[in-house]
Formats: structure tokens, sequence, C-alpha cells
């Protein structure tokens, strides 16, 4: 049932060319010089509420030392253009196409002699998303990203004669954390991404951090639309696990994010068994100690952690189920998990959600849950805020990316390495 509706990848690498146009009034060839060509990255970032494009590189280094103090904002000029990979029905919605300038707010040279261009972006600010979210599908899609950059000044070299760029070539997306998550398909045709700690003979069998995403997430499957993708760049749910703090608290860990054919919710029983020969698979193919497997996951995912804990009471060493769905969110029909499959739970478990959510109502889910579920801890927030900036209340998964929930002077992540099966 995740919501989040900014953020996608970009077209494979070198595709989509974007042509850079000459300065006015300068030929190609002016001066019997050869056009310039020159590729350019989309450097992302996965910020709290979504992937941005955050900079852009030219790959410049080829050229020749470049004078920096000649280097302005105004020396290049950046163009963004976001659609849909799939075609949208008329009168359906998709959030957030765009077609709009960037605002460069800084030029500069790297190590490699390469400008970056810093662009405007923030929290909530559109225009930079690399995801859409289609309304009718309730998922996020990976905009197809068109960039086009102009030069408006000759570049000044500190040896030979002032440059201009002719051509500008469109090149990957580069997101270092989410490019860290391997690609794999399971034995049963699920898709999904793993990040495998550095190797270090100091250390044995490494434990497993499983993250099960929203319901924004998974697959379109009328459109035929299963990126592998969306569970890594709508959130930081997974990242959060792969950062160098979390790697130090679980002393290297590794991090799989199945992607759904469909809703976890809409089918749990099936899908449970299909998550736990990933985690098995691992555990035999890779240096995964048994006894440090862990669950987590948010909303549709929040459903599906409770539900693997029921399936298969000892898989697990940890479970923590963030705004996870217990009853049905239409208020009818049977609940998708019982009374007595929750108080039957021996995983220890630690719940989270946030007060103001108005998805999942908190009362009738996450806190009826943590009533039946022996032992069990919960955190509650009354808003879900993060640098100042304020997300929506269903968003509570934000604070577990960050290793926010606490009790007693010990953070969720901790409380969640210490944990033994």
């Amino acid at each position: 049932m995740s919501t989040s509706v900014t953020r996608r990848t970009v077209l494979a690498g070198g595709a989509g060319a974007a042509i850079g146009l000459a300065l006015p009034g300068t030929a190609a060839h002016a001066g019997g010089h050869h056009p310039t060509s020159v590729r350019f990255t989309l450097d992302a970032r996965t910020l709290d509420g979504g992937e941005q494009v955050t900079s852009v590189t030219l790959e410049t280094g080829r050229l020749g030392p470049i004078d920096p103090a000649g280097l302005t904002p105004g020396t290049f000029a950046v163009h963004a253009e976001a659609t849909s990979p799939i075609p949208i029905a008329p009168g359906d919605q998709i959030f957030s196409e765009y077609d709009l300038d960037r605002t460069v707010t800084t030029a500069r040279l790297d190590r490699h002699g390469n400008i970056v261009l810093e662009l405007s972006h923030a929290e909530g600010q559109l225009g930079g998303g690399t995801l859409g979210y289609i309304v009718s599908r309730g998922r996020n899609v990976r905009l197809d990203l068109v960039y086009t950059i102009r030069q408006n000044t000759p570049l000044v070299r500190r040896h030979g004669s002032p440059v201009t760029i002719t051509r500008f070539v469109q090149g990957r997306l580069s997101n270092p954390e989410v490019d860290a998550f391997s690609h794999h398909v399971s034995g049963s045709g699920l898709k999904y991404r793993l990040y495998s700690p550095e190797r270090s003979p100091r250390h044995g069998r490494r434990p497993l951090i499983l993250w099960l995403h929203g319901g924004g997430e998974g697959a379109s499957l009328p459109d035929d639309y299963y990126d592998n993708e969306t569970t890594l760049r709508a959130n930081r749910g997974a990242l959060g696990f792969a950062t160098p703090e979390a790697q130090r608290i679980f002393s290297g860990a590794y991090v799989v994010a199945p992607q759904s054919t469909s809703y976890w919710m809409e089918d749990g029983p099936r899908f449970a068994p299909l998550i736990r020969e990933i985690v098995q698979d691992l555990v035999r193919r890779k240096r995964v100690d048994p006894d440090r497997v862990y669950v987590a996951g948010c909303s549709n995912g929040g459903y599906m952690s409770l539900e693997m804990t029921v399936a298969y009471p000892d898989l697990f060493a940890a479970s923590v189920p963030i705004c996870g769905i217990v009853e049905p969110l239409s208020g009818e029909g049977p609940p998708l998990i019982t009374d007595e499959e929750l108080a039957k739970i021996q995983t220890p478990t630690w719940l989270v959600t946030s007060l103001d959510d108005d998805t999942v109502p908190p009362e009738t889910n996450t806190i009826h849950a943590h009533d039946l579920i022996p032992g069990s801890l919960i955190t509650l927030y009354d808003h879900v805020v993060w640098n100042g900036y304020q997300f929506p209340g269903h968003w509570s998964w934000i604070y577990v990316a960050r290793n926010d929930p606490s009790r007693n002077g010990t953070h969720i992540w901790q409380w969640m390495a210490r944990r033994r099966r």
C-alpha cells in the first residue's frame, strides 16, 4: 500500500542521446575545429521521499585541464523531460511526469577533470524524480528520462583555445547505493536485488536482512511491467541496511529485496514459500548464518513480514513490521492475519507506525497486532518528520531506514543485530 509518488531510473546506458546546441552565432566547425562530443551521466540519490537526479557529470576530462575559475552555474543549461514507460489510459493520472528546466546551482570539476553540474533538489521538490506513480495501477514505474544540455559560454582551458561542446550524449543513471545491489531471479521467477557485504577473513557467516517493499513497488501485471528497480529507488527501506552504519552494527550483512509480481497482501500465503525459497537459497549459496536472518517490511511489506513469521515461526531471529496491514483496508471481509495467528507469533517483533497514518489505520492494525503478539515492542510516532520536512503519515518506514526507533537507549538496528534464532 505504499503510495510514494516520485522516482525512476533512466534509459539504458547509451540510449536516448540528448543533443546540446552550439553557442548562438557559432558554427560547429568554426576556426577549423572538429565538433566536440561529450557523454554525460545522470547522478542520482535515493532520498527519504524517493530517488532524484541531483547532478549531471560531463565527461570532459579528455578535453584537457579546464580552468575552474571560468565555470559558473550559467555556463550550461539543463532541461529534463520525464515520461511514462507504459501508456496512460485516458482519464488516468501519473505522478510525476515533467518537462522543465533544471536549476544548476553549482558547476565544478571533479578529480578526473569532469564537469559536475549540481542541480537544485529537495524532499518534495518536483522535476527531479526518477519514478512516476500511476494512480489506477497503484504502482511506481521508472520514468523515461531525457536530459538536454546547452552550453552558454566557452570553456576556458589552461592550455589551448577555449572549447565549445557541440554535442551531448546521455549515458547511464548512476546511483552508487542502488548499483551496489546485484540483480537476480529466483527459481520460481521472483525478481530480487541483493547487497553482499565486503569480504573479510575475520568474519564467518553473515546475517541476512530480508526487506519486503510496499504496494507501490510491486509489478504492474496488466502492463507486464516488472522492473526489479523500484524497490530500491522509491524509498530507503532496503538501502538503509546497506549503509556503512548498519553494516557496522550487523558486522556485515547481506540485504535482499524481492519484488512481488502483484501485491503481497493480494495472496500472502502463496508468496510466503516463494520468499522462503530465496532465503534458503541464499543460506545455501552464500555465507549466511541461518540463525541470524531478519525480516522487515513496510505497509504491504509490513503485512508480509507478519505473514512470514506466522507461516515460518522458526525462520527469523527478529521481525520489524512497519505500518503493516492486518485488517482489510476496505473494512470488509475477513482479517488478513487472524487474532489467533497473531497470538501464536513466536518471533521477536518490533512494530513501528505513525499515529497520523491515514492509509493504514494504526489502531486496527499495528496497535492491534502489538496487543496480541507476545512480548512485542512498539514505537508510535505522532508525525513522520525528518530533517525538518514532514512526510505523509504513512511513511513511517523512513524512521526505520534511519535507525531512529529506540527503547531504553537501544535502537532498532542494534536490537535486531542482537537477536539470534
